[in-house]
């Protein structure tokens, strides 16, 4: 695995987000050990019946459990299928202590997803946000689109604050009766209920939705040598914290907030990943297409 080109602080250093994608995509692919065509949808052809040596998932157990036959579900890879990635890009997702920070992550997340898209023929999208839409590219099979794509991706640099209703009202609005995959790309601060309130409708008309929760080490584990003053992105309130606070009150809110927002999202019907920027890009991606293969 060649683990150098993944480390996101290394990826800071590649000024092209679109040879940020291929390297990433290229370094990931080249340590696996089977094919990286996952598939971001599938469509179901045809049932047939089992032959020994068949990968056991792909058996349907209602059938089984009706007729005690076993029967296969093949699929067909369903070509240009639509993924749409949102990603936040709020003022909180300018923070970054490591050398790399959210907006960064979600960044080089995105335009990688988009990338093994586009490499299956499937159409990619985009919608930038903070407290309003600030870039829209319909997912699209034409010539140019995943330029465009790749271009919005890359200008998304922290804004203003956060709202979450205006970009997934606009993304329904847009909604067409083909299915698809959404990737939603956030630091989710908000109330993990309402987030996922918000979200939910995003599935309607069969599509799928991703989450993928990004925080700075900072954020999940802070460690401070005295008090110090903290100061909000987003509205500029401030907070005085001690060392003890942080290691203590502040932990157990944090995991608090993430299990909240696990729990809401797969009980939802989403899938939900999280991920601090320090994480290799690698590690993000074959969690996400591993899943995704699990439900195929």
């Amino acid at each position: 695995m060649q683990q150098r080109f993944l480390d996101p602080r290394v990826l800071a250093s590649i000024s092209n987000l679109e040879l940020v994608a291929k390297t990433v995509v290229d370094g990931f692919i080249a340590g696996l050990h089977r094919s990286p065509h996952f598939g971001f949808s599938q469509e179901f052809a045809e049932y047939r019946m089992y032959n020994e040596g068949d990968d056991l998932r792909f058996v349907d157990w209602n059938v089984f459990a009706r007729t005690e036959r076993t029967y296969i579900k093949r699929y067909k890879g369903e070509t240009n299928s639509r993924l749409t990635i949102l990603i936040d890009a709020s003022a909180s997702m300018g923070y970054g202590s490591n050398g790399v920070t959210k907006a960064d992550y979600s960044r080089y997340l995105a335009a990688s997803i988009a990338y093994m898209a586009q490499q299956q023929r499937d159409a990619a999208g985009v919608i930038v946000f903070d407290d309003d839409v600030r870039a829209y590219v319909a997912p699209s099979s034409r010539q140019g689109t995943f330029r465009r794509t790749m271009n919005a991706i890359e200008q998304a640099e922290p804004g203003k604050t956060t709202n979450y209703q205006r970009p997934f009202f606009h993304f329904q609005s847009m909604l067409r009766n083909r299915r698809g995959l959404v990737v939603v790309i956030s630091d989710f601060y908000d109330d993990p209920e309402v987030l996922v309130k918000l979200i939910e409708p995003l599935r309607y008309r069969g599509n799928d939705v991703v989450l993928f929760h990004i925080l700075d080490p900072q954020e999940v584990r802070p460690k401070f040598d005295g008090p110090v003053l903290l100061i909000d992105s987003e509205n500029e309130s401030e907070l005085e914290t001690s060392p003890e606070y942080a290691a203590q009150e502040y932990r157990a809110k944090i995991d608090a907030h993430v299990m909240a927002l696990a729990d809401k999202s797969r009980a939802a019907g989403l899938t939900y990943h999280m991920h601090t920027t320090d994480t290799p890009l690698d590690a993000a991606l074959r969690e996400f297409l591993l899943v995704r293969q699990g439900r195929m």
